[in-house]
């Protein structure tokens, strides 16, 4: 009887995810990640052929999830970037990893192929909506990207640990909303 070896992969996926979100690629230990997966390490190898390669097939994940969970409104990126905010304060453990993914291998190796595929598919759709008018042009559509991105993430939790203090938050999100709804106003 063949095995399936996808609850495992799952399982080493969820475990690399914690590791690396709280130590990064270089302070992950993959005898913890195999721990915490019920897993022999040599598995890791097997599956993913290095640390680096869980690294990054844990970001695509992660980067497919986001995508999956927050498709982009060029028509109302005040929305989206509340959107954003959400599944940012949802899922702090995005933010460490994006992070960490800057901090050790967007310096070496650029983009994710998933995250280069994302922002292209964003700043296009950014741009038809310049082009016919919907959204300003005061920024490229990339800049305009970039800003809607960084905005969402002010006030953003580090950690799930954080307490959250929901009057400032929703203060917080209210305040971005209508920051990137002026910047993409046409008028």
């Amino acid at each position: 009887m063949a095995r399936d070896p996808e609850p495992t992969k799952r399982r080493l996926l969820d475990a690399a995810r914690d590791e690396f979100a709280a130590s990064g690629l270089a302070g992950a230990r993959v005898d913890a990640i195999a721990a915490a997966a019920g897993c022999n390490k040599q598995l890791i190898y097997q599956h993913f052929g290095s640390k680096d390669g869980l690294f990054d097939a844990v970001f695509e994940q992660v980067v497919a999830g986001f995508v999956d969970n927050v498709p982009i409104t060029p028509d109302d990126l005040g929305d989206y970037a509340g959107r954003l905010f959400d599944y940012y304060r949802d899922h702090p453990k995005l933010l460490q990893l994006a992070t960490w993914y800057r901090l050790e291998r967007e310096l070496t190796s650029g983009l994710s192929k998933a995250a280069s595929r994302v922002a292209g598919e964003k700043i296009a759709a950014i741009q038809a909506a310049q082009d016919t008018g919907r959204v300003s042009k005061k920024f490229s559509a990339g800049d305009l990207l970039a800003i809607v991105v960084a905005l969402s993430q002010v006030g953003s939790p580090i950690s799930a640990e954080m307490p959250a203090d929901e009057t400032q938050t929703e203060a917080t999100r209210a305040m971005i909303v209508r920051a990137v709804a002026e910047l993409a106003s046409p008028k």
